[in-house]
C-alpha cells in the first residue's frame, strides 16, 4: 500500500533466538518480527488489510464495515486504518449484551480513532456469511454501500497480502508457524512459501474448524489447496482471550529470556505451542522453525 500516511516497513526482521529448550532438540527458532512491519497495524493485520484498502480507496469508497469481538485486533487496526486514511469506519461487534457496558480496552481504542460501534446478537452475528443476513447487519450499522472487510481480514484479497509474508521467508526455516485465529494469514503464508517448506497453524480458539475455511480461502484466492500446510490443534487455552496462570506465566519468562514484548490472545500461544512441540520431538534435529511474530501487546 503507497498512501503516504500508513508507510509500512516490509520486509519484516528476522532473526534467531538463543533458546536451550530449542537447542537441546537440535532446533534453530527463528522470528520473524512482523509486528514491526507499521507501529498501528502491525504485523498481519497490515498484510491482510493493505490489499483491502487499496481496492476500497480505488472504488471510491469512504467508509471501510468490519466484524469482530470484543477484544478483536483487527477492529483496532481497522480503525487506525480508517483514522490514518480518513475513511470512516464502522464495527460491527459480537454480543449486544455489551451495548450498555463501559467499553473495554480494546473497544475504547477503536471508539477514540473513530470507530463506530454497532453490537449485534451472537446468533446473528454467528449467520453472518449468510448473504442476506449480512446485509441486514450492514445496513441496521448503518453503513449501506460501504466496503465490507470480513471479520479477521481474511478474503481472497487478503491472502495474497498474507502470500508475500511467505516469499520473505523463502528458504529460510523448514517450518514456518503462525497463530490462527480465522486462518486468512495461514491461508496466504503457505501459498508464498517455496517447495518443501511447510506453514504451521496454531489456532487460537477451540473447535476444529479451521481446516475447512482455510481450503475455502484458498479456492477461492488461487483456485485450490496452495503451498503445504497443516494444523497444531489443542493450544487455544481454553478459548479465545482466554490467558489463564500457566500462559500468562510462561509470556512472562518468554519476555524476560529474549527481551521481546509477547501480546498475550496469539503469540503466546504459538510459542507455548511451539515449545512443547519442539520438546516432545515434533521437529526433526536439525530443523529450523520460524515463529511469526503478528501482534504486539
Amino acid at each position: 500500500m503507497d498512501h503516504p500516511e500508513l508507510r509500512p516497513r516490509p520486509p519484516s526482521p528476522l532473526h534467531e533466538v538463543r533458546d536451550e529448550r530449542f537447542g537441546r532438540r537440535g532446533v534453530r527458532l527463528l522470528l520473524k518480527r512482523d509486528d514491526l512491519v507499521h507501529p498501528e497495524l502491525p504485523g498481519n493485520k497490515w498484510r491482510k488489510l493493505a490489499p483491502n484498502l487499496r481496492a476500497a480507496l480505488a472504488a471510491g469508497h469512504g467508509t471501510l464495515v468490519t466484524f469482530g469481538g470484543a477484544y478483536s485486533n483487527h477492529l483496532r487496526a481497522t480503525a487506525a486504518a480508517g483514522r490514518l486514511l480518513g475513511m470512516a469506519t464502522v464495527g460491527i461487534v459480537r454480543g449486544d449484551e455489551l451495548a450498555g457496558r463501559p467499553l473495554n480496552e480494546s473497544l475504547a481504542r477503536c471508539a477514540a480513532d473513530g470507530m463506530r460501534l454497532h453490537f449485534v446478537t451472537r446468533s446473528e452475528y454467528r449467520s453472518k456469511a449468510e448473504p442476506e443476513v449480512l446485509a441486514r447487519l450492514v445496513n441496521g450499522a448503518g453503513a449501506e454501500g460501504a466496503y465490507v472487510v470480513p471479520e479477521g481480514g481474511s478474503n481472497a484479497l487478503a491472502l495474497h497480502g498474507c502470500a508475500e509474508l511467505g516469499r520473505e521467508l523463502r528458504g529460510a526455516a523448514d517450518v514456518v508457524a503462525v497463530a490462527c485465529g480465522t486462518g486468512g494469514t495461514l491461508a496466504g503464508l503457505a501459498a508464498g512459501l517455496a517447495p518443501g517448506q511447510r506453514a504451521l497453524g496454531v489456532p487460537v480458539l477451540a473447535g476444529g474448524f479451521l481446516g475447512a475455511e482455510i481450503r475455502s480461502l484458498q479456492a477461492a484466492a488461487f483456485g485450490g489447496r496452495a503451498g503445504e500446510w497443516s494444523l497444531a490443534e489443542g493450544y487455544d487455552h481454553g478459548g479465545y482471550a482466554r490467558v489463564p496462570a500457566p500462559l500468562e506465566a510462561f509470556a512472562a519468562d518468554f519476555e524476560h529470556r529474549h527481551a521481546l514484548p509477547v501480546e498475550r490472545i496469539y503469540v503466546a500461544k504459538l510459542l507455548w505451542a511451539l515449545t512443547d512441540l519442539t520438546t516432545s520431538g515434533a521437529f526433526p534435529h536439525g530443523s529450523t522453525v520460524a515463529a511469526v511474530i503478528t501482534g504486539h501487546p
